[in-house]
Protein backbone atom coordinates (compact mmCIF):
# COMPACT_ATOMS: atom_id res chain seq x y z
CA UNK A 1 0.00 0.00 0.00
CA UNK A 2 0.86 3.79 -0.58
CA UNK A 3 2.06 5.39 2.36
CA UNK A 4 -0.60 8.26 1.64
CA UNK A 5 -3.08 5.72 1.45
CA UNK A 6 -1.93 4.66 5.11
CA UNK A 7 -2.89 8.05 6.38
CA UNK A 8 -6.30 7.79 8.35
CA UNK A 9 -7.38 10.91 7.37
CA UNK A 10 -7.16 10.36 3.89
CA UNK A 11 -8.92 7.07 3.73
CA UNK A 12 -11.76 8.85 5.91
CA UNK A 13 -11.98 11.79 2.66
CA UNK A 14 -11.78 8.58 0.48
CA UNK A 15 -14.80 6.99 2.28
CA UNK A 16 -16.61 9.98 3.17
CA UNK A 17 -16.39 10.80 -0.63
CA UNK A 18 -17.46 7.96 -2.09
CA UNK A 19 -20.35 7.84 0.34
CA UNK A 20 -21.39 11.23 -0.34
CA UNK A 21 -21.73 10.06 -4.09
CA UNK A 22 -23.64 7.20 -3.97
CA UNK A 23 -26.14 8.97 -1.71
CA UNK A 24 -26.32 11.39 -4.44
CA UNK A 25 -26.92 9.37 -7.45
CA UNK A 26 -29.44 7.64 -4.81
CA UNK A 27 -31.54 11.29 -4.14
CA UNK A 28 -31.27 12.11 -7.54
CA UNK A 29 -33.22 9.62 -9.36
CA UNK A 30 -35.73 9.10 -6.16
CA UNK A 31 -36.33 12.99 -6.85
CA UNK A 32 -36.87 12.83 -10.46
CA UNK A 33 -39.05 10.01 -9.96
CA UNK A 34 -41.07 11.96 -7.79
CA UNK A 35 -40.90 15.28 -9.24
CA UNK A 36 -42.10 16.20 -12.81
CA UNK A 37 -39.88 17.77 -14.92
CA UNK A 38 -39.99 21.78 -15.71
CA UNK A 39 -40.45 22.45 -19.30
CA UNK A 40 -37.51 24.86 -19.56
CA UNK A 41 -35.89 26.20 -22.85
CA UNK A 42 -32.95 24.03 -22.86
CA UNK A 43 -30.62 22.45 -25.21
CA UNK A 44 -32.78 19.42 -26.13
CA UNK A 45 -31.10 17.27 -29.01
CA UNK A 46 -33.92 14.50 -30.48
CA UNK A 47 -32.66 10.78 -30.17
CA UNK A 48 -31.32 8.83 -32.98
CA UNK A 49 -31.90 5.45 -31.95
CA UNK A 50 -35.04 3.86 -30.49
CA UNK A 51 -34.34 3.33 -26.39
CA UNK A 52 -34.49 -0.67 -25.51
CA UNK A 53 -34.95 -1.74 -21.93
CA UNK A 54 -31.59 -0.81 -20.66
CA UNK A 55 -31.69 2.76 -22.10
CA UNK A 56 -34.66 2.70 -19.99
CA UNK A 57 -33.46 1.96 -16.92
CA UNK A 58 -30.48 4.00 -17.44
CA UNK A 59 -32.65 7.19 -18.19
CA UNK A 60 -34.65 6.51 -15.01
CA UNK A 61 -31.59 5.55 -12.76
CA UNK A 62 -29.11 8.73 -14.23
CA UNK A 63 -31.87 10.96 -16.06
CA UNK A 64 -31.83 13.52 -13.55
CA UNK A 65 -27.63 14.17 -14.36
CA UNK A 66 -28.23 14.79 -17.65
CA UNK A 67 -30.57 18.20 -17.29
CA UNK A 68 -29.06 21.60 -18.54
CA UNK A 69 -25.59 21.85 -19.53
CA UNK A 70 -24.77 18.06 -19.45
CA UNK A 71 -26.62 17.47 -22.43
CA UNK A 72 -24.65 19.60 -24.21
CA UNK A 73 -21.35 17.50 -22.72
CA UNK A 74 -23.46 14.38 -23.49
CA UNK A 75 -24.29 15.44 -27.29
CA UNK A 76 -20.12 17.07 -28.03
CA UNK A 77 -19.24 13.26 -26.83
CA UNK A 78 -21.68 11.33 -28.92
CA UNK A 79 -21.61 13.79 -32.34
CA UNK A 80 -18.75 16.28 -31.80
CA UNK A 81 -18.59 20.07 -32.18
CA UNK A 82 -21.69 20.02 -34.70
CA UNK A 83 -23.18 23.59 -33.66
CA UNK A 84 -21.80 26.63 -32.94
CA UNK A 85 -22.55 27.62 -29.41
CA UNK A 86 -21.54 23.96 -28.77
CA UNK A 87 -17.79 24.96 -28.56
CA UNK A 88 -18.46 26.72 -25.59
CA UNK A 89 -17.41 23.37 -23.51
CA UNK A 90 -14.26 22.52 -23.60
CA UNK A 91 -13.35 18.68 -24.84
CA UNK A 92 -11.14 16.75 -22.40
CA UNK A 93 -14.11 16.05 -20.52
CA UNK A 94 -16.57 14.72 -23.02
CA UNK A 95 -12.96 12.75 -24.95
CA UNK A 96 -12.53 10.87 -21.27
CA UNK A 97 -16.50 10.33 -21.09
CA UNK A 98 -16.40 9.25 -24.93
CA UNK A 99 -13.06 6.96 -24.03
CA UNK A 100 -15.07 5.86 -21.05
CA UNK A 101 -17.41 4.57 -22.52
CA UNK A 102 -16.04 2.42 -25.24
CA UNK A 103 -13.33 1.35 -23.56
CA UNK A 104 -14.22 0.46 -20.01
CA UNK A 105 -18.38 0.15 -20.83
CA UNK A 106 -17.60 -1.73 -24.36
CA UNK A 107 -18.90 -5.26 -23.27
CA UNK A 108 -22.33 -3.30 -22.31
CA UNK A 109 -22.86 -2.34 -26.18
CA UNK A 110 -25.04 -4.75 -26.86
CA UNK A 111 -27.63 -3.84 -24.23
CA UNK A 112 -26.88 -0.22 -24.12
CA UNK A 113 -27.10 2.69 -27.02
CA UNK A 114 -24.04 4.91 -27.13
CA UNK A 115 -26.21 7.58 -24.95
CA UNK A 116 -26.99 5.79 -22.16
CA UNK A 117 -22.95 4.15 -22.16
CA UNK A 118 -21.99 7.96 -22.16
CA UNK A 119 -24.42 8.78 -19.39
CA UNK A 120 -23.43 5.88 -17.33
CA UNK A 121 -19.80 6.71 -18.16
CA UNK A 122 -19.85 10.12 -17.11
CA UNK A 123 -21.79 9.13 -13.70
CA UNK A 124 -18.45 6.74 -12.96
CA UNK A 125 -16.38 9.20 -13.84
CA UNK A 126 -17.36 11.98 -11.78
CA UNK A 127 -17.56 10.00 -8.92
CA UNK A 128 -14.45 8.84 -8.77
CA UNK A 129 -12.91 12.56 -10.20
CA UNK A 130 -14.59 13.79 -7.09
CA UNK A 131 -13.09 11.31 -4.39
CA UNK A 132 -9.95 12.14 -5.88
CA UNK A 133 -10.32 16.06 -5.65
CA UNK A 134 -10.93 15.54 -2.49
CA UNK A 135 -7.86 13.37 -1.76
CA UNK A 136 -6.39 16.42 -3.85
CA UNK A 137 -7.90 18.83 -1.65
CA UNK A 138 -6.45 16.96 1.67
CA UNK A 139 -3.06 16.70 0.62
CA UNK A 140 -2.70 20.02 -0.25
CA UNK A 141 -4.25 21.85 2.51
CA UNK A 142 -1.59 19.91 4.53
CA UNK A 143 1.02 21.56 2.14
CA UNK A 144 -0.24 25.18 3.10
CA UNK A 145 -1.99 25.09 6.08
CA UNK A 146 0.77 22.83 7.73
CA UNK A 147 -2.05 21.62 9.76
CA UNK A 148 -3.25 18.05 8.87
CA UNK A 149 -6.83 18.11 10.78
CA UNK A 150 -7.53 21.91 9.16
CA UNK A 151 -6.91 20.28 5.87
CA UNK A 152 -9.20 17.38 7.05
CA UNK A 153 -12.09 19.34 7.84
CA UNK A 154 -11.91 21.17 4.49
CA UNK A 155 -11.69 17.94 2.16
CA UNK A 156 -14.79 16.65 4.18
CA UNK A 157 -16.61 19.62 3.50
CA UNK A 158 -15.55 19.01 -0.12
CA UNK A 159 -17.12 16.34 0.05
CA UNK A 160 -20.63 17.98 0.78
CA UNK A 161 -19.77 21.41 -1.42
CA UNK A 162 -23.02 23.28 -2.37
CA UNK A 163 -21.69 22.67 -5.92
CA UNK A 164 -22.29 19.26 -5.49
CA UNK A 165 -25.11 18.39 -8.12
CA UNK A 166 -22.33 19.69 -10.78
CA UNK A 167 -20.06 17.32 -9.33
CA UNK A 168 -22.36 14.33 -9.68
CA UNK A 169 -23.84 15.33 -13.07
CA UNK A 170 -23.03 15.11 -16.86
CA UNK A 171 -20.43 18.94 -15.95
CA UNK A 172 -16.56 18.83 -16.02
CA UNK A 173 -16.59 20.46 -12.92
CA UNK A 174 -15.64 17.42 -10.84
CA UNK A 175 -12.65 16.77 -13.41
CA UNK A 176 -11.62 20.35 -13.22
CA UNK A 177 -11.45 20.57 -9.76
CA UNK A 178 -9.27 17.16 -9.76
CA UNK A 179 -6.68 18.40 -11.92
CA UNK A 180 -6.96 21.81 -10.44
CA UNK A 181 -6.10 20.82 -6.61
CA UNK A 182 -3.90 18.48 -7.87
CA UNK A 183 -2.21 20.86 -10.34
CA UNK A 184 -1.85 23.23 -7.00
CA UNK A 185 -0.46 20.50 -5.06
CA UNK A 186 2.65 19.62 -7.40
CA UNK A 187 3.23 23.18 -7.04
CA UNK A 188 3.50 23.59 -3.77
CA UNK A 189 6.32 20.73 -3.68
CA UNK A 190 8.33 21.90 -5.96
CA UNK A 191 7.20 19.52 -8.73
CA UNK A 192 7.19 22.23 -11.54
CA UNK A 193 6.47 20.30 -14.59
CA UNK A 194 4.03 18.39 -13.77
CA UNK A 195 2.18 21.07 -11.78
CA UNK A 196 2.25 22.84 -15.11
CA UNK A 197 0.97 19.05 -17.22
CA UNK A 198 -2.10 19.23 -14.61
CA UNK A 199 -2.80 23.01 -14.91
CA UNK A 200 -2.42 22.82 -18.79
CA UNK A 201 -4.54 19.83 -18.88
CA UNK A 202 -7.47 21.86 -16.21
CA UNK A 203 -7.52 24.68 -19.03
CA UNK A 204 -8.70 21.91 -21.50
CA UNK A 205 -11.48 21.20 -19.40
CA UNK A 206 -12.51 24.72 -18.90
CA UNK A 207 -11.65 28.08 -19.91
CA UNK A 208 -10.90 29.12 -16.71
CA UNK A 209 -8.08 27.08 -16.51
CA UNK A 210 -5.71 29.98 -17.74
CA UNK A 211 -6.16 31.93 -14.27
CA UNK A 212 -3.92 28.90 -12.99
CA UNK A 213 -0.81 31.13 -14.69
CA UNK A 214 -0.93 32.82 -11.60
CA UNK A 215 0.43 30.23 -9.51
CA UNK A 216 3.16 29.16 -11.52
CA UNK A 217 4.47 33.49 -12.01
CA UNK A 218 3.85 33.84 -8.16
CA UNK A 219 6.12 30.56 -7.09
CA UNK A 220 8.20 31.50 -9.64
CA UNK A 221 8.90 35.01 -8.39
CA UNK A 222 9.08 33.79 -5.04
CA UNK A 223 11.85 31.23 -6.20
CA UNK A 224 14.00 34.71 -7.85
CA UNK A 225 14.04 36.91 -5.35
CA UNK A 226 15.01 33.82 -3.07
CA UNK A 227 17.60 33.29 -5.31
CA UNK A 228 18.42 36.44 -5.83
CA UNK A 229 18.61 36.87 -1.88
CA UNK A 230 21.12 34.36 -2.15
CA UNK A 231 23.10 34.86 -4.87
CA UNK A 232 23.57 38.50 -2.77
CA UNK A 233 24.48 37.51 0.19
CA UNK A 234 27.43 35.04 -1.10
CA UNK A 235 29.13 37.96 -3.10
CA UNK A 236 27.96 35.77 -6.54
CA UNK A 237 29.40 37.07 -9.66
CA UNK A 238 27.11 39.02 -12.01
CA UNK A 239 26.91 36.25 -14.76
CA UNK A 240 25.34 33.57 -11.97
CA UNK A 241 22.61 36.49 -11.67
CA UNK A 242 21.67 37.05 -14.71
CA UNK A 243 21.59 33.29 -15.31
CA UNK A 244 19.34 32.72 -12.80
CA UNK A 245 16.88 35.94 -13.96
CA UNK A 246 17.14 34.57 -17.42
CA UNK A 247 16.39 31.10 -15.66
CA UNK A 248 13.12 32.43 -14.25
CA UNK A 249 11.97 34.32 -16.97
CA UNK A 250 12.26 31.10 -19.82
CA UNK A 251 10.12 28.98 -16.59
CA UNK A 252 7.61 31.63 -16.26
CA UNK A 253 7.18 31.56 -20.08
CA UNK A 254 7.38 27.86 -20.76
CA UNK A 255 4.51 27.17 -18.15
CA UNK A 256 2.54 30.30 -19.64
CA UNK A 257 3.17 28.82 -23.51
CA UNK A 258 1.87 25.06 -21.42
CA UNK A 259 -1.51 26.46 -19.85
CA UNK A 260 -2.03 28.68 -22.87
CA UNK A 261 -1.59 26.00 -25.95
CA UNK A 262 -5.29 24.05 -25.11
CA UNK A 263 -7.06 26.45 -25.20
CA UNK A 264 -5.04 28.21 -28.50
CA UNK A 265 -5.22 24.17 -30.15
CA UNK A 266 -9.16 24.34 -29.70
CA UNK A 267 -9.90 28.39 -30.89
CA UNK A 268 -8.00 26.84 -33.82
CA UNK A 269 -9.71 23.66 -34.14
CA UNK A 270 -12.86 25.89 -34.12
CA UNK A 271 -12.00 28.28 -37.23
CA UNK A 272 -11.05 25.13 -38.80
CA UNK A 273 -14.33 23.63 -38.25
CA UNK A 274 -16.14 26.39 -38.72
CA UNK A 275 -14.21 28.90 -40.98
CA UNK A 276 -12.04 26.74 -43.04
CA UNK A 277 -12.29 25.23 -46.89
CA UNK A 278 -11.16 21.89 -45.78
CA UNK A 279 -14.35 19.84 -46.40
CA UNK A 280 -12.88 17.04 -44.57
CA UNK A 281 -13.87 18.66 -41.11
CA UNK A 282 -17.40 19.20 -42.45
CA UNK A 283 -19.58 16.73 -40.75
CA UNK A 284 -23.24 15.66 -42.36
CA UNK A 285 -25.45 16.37 -40.03
CA UNK A 286 -28.65 13.06 -40.06
CA UNK A 287 -31.85 14.47 -40.68
CA UNK A 288 -32.94 15.00 -36.83
CA UNK A 289 -29.92 17.08 -36.00
CA UNK A 290 -30.23 19.00 -39.13
CA UNK A 291 -34.22 19.82 -38.45
CA UNK A 292 -33.37 21.22 -34.90
CA UNK A 293 -30.97 23.56 -36.34
CA UNK A 294 -33.32 25.08 -38.28
CA UNK A 295 -36.17 24.92 -36.03
CA UNK A 296 -34.04 26.59 -33.52
CA UNK A 297 -31.47 28.56 -35.48
CA UNK A 298 -28.10 26.60 -34.54
CA UNK A 299 -24.96 27.70 -37.08
CA UNK A 300 -23.86 24.12 -38.43
CA UNK A 301 -20.30 23.43 -39.75
CA UNK A 302 -20.99 23.62 -43.24
CA UNK A 303 -23.19 26.50 -42.81
CA UNK A 304 -22.50 30.39 -43.43
CA UNK A 305 -19.37 31.91 -42.06
CA UNK A 306 -20.41 33.21 -38.84
CA UNK A 307 -18.53 36.98 -37.65
CA UNK A 308 -15.87 36.00 -35.92
CA UNK A 309 -14.17 34.29 -38.26
CA UNK A 310 -13.64 38.08 -39.76
CA UNK A 311 -11.83 39.28 -36.72
CA UNK A 312 -8.38 40.04 -36.65
CA UNK A 313 -8.34 37.20 -33.63
CA UNK A 314 -10.95 34.99 -34.35
CA UNK A 315 -11.38 33.53 -30.75
CA UNK A 316 -15.18 31.44 -30.68
CA UNK A 317 -15.17 31.28 -27.04
CA UNK A 318 -16.06 34.75 -26.47
CA UNK A 319 -18.24 35.29 -29.39
CA UNK A 320 -20.14 32.41 -28.27
CA UNK A 321 -20.75 33.62 -24.64
CA UNK A 322 -21.62 37.10 -25.70
CA UNK A 323 -24.12 35.57 -28.77
CA UNK A 324 -25.81 33.12 -27.05
CA UNK A 325 -25.55 33.79 -23.48
CA UNK A 326 -25.20 37.85 -23.08
CA UNK A 327 -22.15 36.96 -20.97
CA UNK A 328 -20.32 40.47 -20.68
CA UNK A 329 -19.00 43.47 -18.06
CA UNK A 330 -22.17 44.34 -15.31
CA UNK A 331 -24.34 42.72 -18.22
CA UNK A 332 -26.60 40.75 -15.58
CA UNK A 333 -26.51 43.46 -12.94
CA UNK A 334 -30.46 44.44 -13.78
CA UNK A 335 -33.23 43.91 -10.75
CA UNK A 336 -34.98 40.85 -12.68
CA UNK A 337 -31.20 38.77 -12.02
CA UNK A 338 -31.98 40.14 -7.95
CA UNK A 339 -32.71 36.23 -6.77
CA UNK A 340 -29.77 34.87 -8.44
CA UNK A 341 -27.78 37.53 -6.81
CA UNK A 342 -28.88 36.33 -3.58
CA UNK A 343 -28.66 32.68 -4.56
CA UNK A 344 -25.08 33.29 -4.90
CA UNK A 345 -24.76 35.60 -1.57
CA UNK A 346 -23.44 32.92 0.86
CA UNK A 347 -20.27 32.27 -1.39
CA UNK A 348 -19.65 35.93 -2.23
CA UNK A 349 -20.08 36.66 1.71
CA UNK A 350 -17.79 33.64 2.49
CA UNK A 351 -14.73 34.57 0.41
CA UNK A 352 -15.13 38.51 0.80
CA UNK A 353 -14.86 37.54 5.10
CA UNK A 354 -11.66 34.99 3.93
CA UNK A 355 -10.21 37.93 2.23
CA UNK A 356 -10.71 40.43 4.82
CA UNK A 357 -9.58 37.95 7.61
CA UNK A 358 -6.65 37.43 5.74
CA UNK A 359 -5.29 40.45 4.72
CA UNK A 360 -6.58 41.89 8.28
CA UNK A 361 -4.36 39.31 9.70
CA UNK A 362 -1.28 40.98 8.10
CA UNK A 363 -1.07 43.58 5.72
CA UNK A 364 2.26 44.63 5.25
CA UNK A 365 2.62 40.69 3.99
CA UNK A 366 -0.13 41.41 1.90
CA UNK A 367 1.14 44.98 0.46
CA UNK A 368 4.61 42.86 -0.43
CA UNK A 369 2.29 40.22 -2.37
CA UNK A 370 3.45 37.40 -0.18
CA UNK A 371 6.89 37.21 -1.98
CA UNK A 372 9.15 37.89 1.29
CA UNK A 373 9.35 35.39 4.17
CA UNK A 374 7.78 35.89 7.52
CA UNK A 375 10.65 36.41 10.19
CA UNK A 376 10.44 33.87 12.85
CA UNK A 377 8.10 34.84 15.42
CA UNK A 378 7.34 34.30 19.24
CA UNK A 379 5.35 31.75 20.57
CA UNK A 380 2.18 33.96 21.42
CA UNK A 381 1.94 34.61 17.62
CA UNK A 382 2.09 30.96 16.61
CA UNK A 383 -1.36 31.23 15.13
CA UNK A 384 -0.42 33.97 12.87
CA UNK A 385 1.45 32.06 10.64
CA UNK A 386 -0.06 28.75 10.75
CA UNK A 387 -3.72 27.14 9.71
CA UNK A 388 -5.40 29.27 7.61
CA UNK A 389 -3.54 32.60 8.29
CA UNK A 390 0.02 30.52 6.82
CA UNK A 391 2.19 32.94 4.52
CA UNK A 392 1.78 29.72 1.83
CA UNK A 393 -2.20 30.77 1.45
CA UNK A 394 -2.11 34.18 0.06
CA UNK A 395 -1.77 33.17 -3.49
CA UNK A 396 -5.01 31.39 -3.06
CA UNK A 397 -6.35 34.21 -1.39
CA UNK A 398 -5.58 36.34 -4.33
CA UNK A 399 -6.69 33.21 -6.58
CA UNK A 400 -9.82 32.90 -5.25
CA UNK A 401 -10.72 37.25 -5.43
CA UNK A 402 -10.00 37.32 -9.26
CA UNK A 403 -12.41 34.71 -9.65
CA UNK A 404 -15.05 36.45 -7.41
CA UNK A 405 -14.63 39.71 -9.19
CA UNK A 406 -14.56 38.30 -12.50
CA UNK A 407 -17.86 36.06 -11.81
CA UNK A 408 -19.72 38.96 -10.53
CA UNK A 409 -18.90 41.37 -12.91
CA UNK A 410 -19.01 39.23 -16.17
CA UNK A 411 -20.83 36.04 -15.41
CA UNK A 412 -23.92 34.32 -14.95
CA UNK A 413 -23.63 35.30 -11.36
CA UNK A 414 -25.85 32.24 -9.74
CA UNK A 415 -23.11 30.44 -11.34
CA UNK A 416 -20.68 31.33 -8.64
CA UNK A 417 -21.13 28.93 -6.35
CA UNK A 418 -19.84 25.93 -8.45
CA UNK A 419 -16.94 28.51 -10.27
CA UNK A 420 -15.82 28.99 -6.81
CA UNK A 421 -16.41 25.57 -5.59
CA UNK A 422 -14.84 23.58 -8.01
CA UNK A 423 -11.84 26.31 -8.68
CA UNK A 424 -10.69 27.38 -5.11
CA UNK A 425 -9.57 25.32 -1.96
CA UNK A 426 -9.92 28.74 0.05
CA UNK A 427 -14.10 28.57 0.54
CA UNK A 428 -13.29 25.15 2.39
CA UNK A 429 -10.12 26.19 4.66
CA UNK A 430 -11.67 29.19 5.40
CA UNK A 431 -14.96 27.01 6.50
CA UNK A 432 -12.66 24.70 8.17
CA UNK A 433 -10.71 27.38 9.99
CA UNK A 434 -14.35 28.80 11.47
CA UNK A 435 -15.40 25.42 12.72
CA UNK A 436 -12.20 24.79 14.34
CA UNK A 437 -11.64 27.57 15.92
CA UNK A 438 -15.23 28.08 16.74
CA UNK A 439 -16.11 24.23 17.78
CA UNK A 440 -14.03 23.23 20.67
CA UNK A 441 -16.36 19.83 20.70
CA UNK A 442 -15.72 19.49 16.89
CA UNK A 443 -13.20 16.45 17.76
CA UNK A 444 -14.97 15.21 20.12
CA UNK A 445 -12.10 15.07 22.44
CA UNK A 446 -13.73 12.92 25.25
CA UNK A 447 -14.07 10.28 22.84
CA UNK A 448 -11.69 7.02 22.82
CA UNK A 449 -8.91 7.41 20.62
CA UNK A 450 -8.38 11.09 20.40
CA UNK A 451 -5.46 11.86 22.42
CA UNK A 452 -3.12 11.63 19.34
CA UNK A 453 -3.81 15.00 17.00
CA UNK A 454 -2.46 13.36 13.94
CA UNK A 455 -5.50 10.70 14.29
CA UNK A 456 -8.98 11.20 13.37
CA UNK A 457 -11.85 10.86 16.13
CA UNK A 458 -12.25 7.34 16.77
CA UNK A 459 -15.67 5.89 16.37
CA UNK A 460 -17.05 5.12 19.84
CA UNK A 461 -20.47 4.49 20.89
CA UNK A 462 -22.70 7.23 19.36
CA UNK A 463 -19.90 8.82 17.47
CA UNK A 464 -18.06 8.67 14.23
CA UNK A 465 -14.37 9.24 12.87
CA UNK A 466 -15.78 11.69 10.66
CA UNK A 467 -16.51 15.27 12.86
CA UNK A 468 -18.91 16.84 10.26
CA UNK A 469 -21.13 13.71 11.44
CA UNK A 470 -20.64 14.52 14.99
CA UNK A 471 -21.42 17.87 14.56
CA UNK A 472 -24.88 16.75 12.88
CA UNK A 473 -25.44 14.04 15.66
CA UNK A 474 -25.33 16.70 18.40
CA UNK A 475 -26.62 19.50 16.18
CA UNK A 476 -28.58 21.41 18.70
CA UNK A 477 -25.89 21.79 21.38
CA UNK A 478 -23.29 23.27 18.17
CA UNK A 479 -22.39 27.25 17.76
CA UNK A 480 -23.89 29.54 15.63
CA UNK A 481 -21.33 29.00 13.42
CA UNK A 482 -21.11 25.70 13.36
CA UNK A 483 -24.90 25.56 12.69
CA UNK A 484 -25.10 28.47 9.53
CA UNK A 485 -21.73 26.86 7.87
CA UNK A 486 -23.02 22.83 7.75
CA UNK A 487 -26.72 24.67 6.97
CA UNK A 488 -25.33 26.52 4.37
CA UNK A 489 -23.20 23.12 2.59
CA UNK A 490 -26.30 20.85 3.49
CA UNK A 491 -29.06 22.80 2.03
CA UNK A 492 -27.10 23.61 -1.69
CA UNK A 493 -26.16 19.86 -1.43
CA UNK A 494 -29.60 19.14 -1.12
CA UNK A 495 -31.27 21.93 -3.19
CA UNK A 496 -29.69 21.28 -5.92
CA UNK A 497 -30.09 17.42 -6.29
CA UNK A 498 -33.89 18.39 -6.23
CA UNK A 499 -33.96 21.55 -8.49
CA UNK A 500 -31.71 20.78 -10.99
CA UNK A 501 -32.37 17.11 -11.74
CA UNK A 502 -35.79 18.36 -12.83
CA UNK A 503 -34.80 21.24 -14.81
CA UNK A 504 -35.56 23.80 -12.32
CA UNK A 505 -33.08 27.18 -12.31
CA UNK A 506 -30.20 26.53 -9.77
CA UNK A 507 -26.57 28.16 -9.68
Amino acid sequence: MLPELRDPFLLEVLRFALRSRCLTLLLQALFNLLIPDHAADAFHPPRLSVPGRGDLLVELLLGGLTRWDAEHFLFIAEHGYLYEHNLAFFPVFPLCVRAAAELVLGPLQGLLCLRSGLILAAALLNATFSALAAAALYRLGCAVLQCRRRAFLASLLFCLTPANVFMAAGYSESLFAFLAFSGMWQLEKGWRVASCLLFSLATGVRSNGIINIGFLLHSQCKHLILGLHSYLSSSARLPQLVGHLLGSISSVLSGTFALALPFALFQYYAYLTFCGADASLKQALPEPLLQLALDKGYRVADGDLPSWCFQRYPIAYTYIQDAYWNVGLLRYFSPRQAPNFLLALPVVALTSWATWVYVAADPWFCLKLGLQRRKALNTASDKIVSGFHSSRVFVYVIHALVLLLFGLLCMHVQVLTRFLGSSSPLLYWFSAHLLQDNDPALWNRGAPGTSDPRQPARSGKGYSANPLLNSLLRWRTCPAITKCILGYFLSYWLLGLILHCNFLPWT
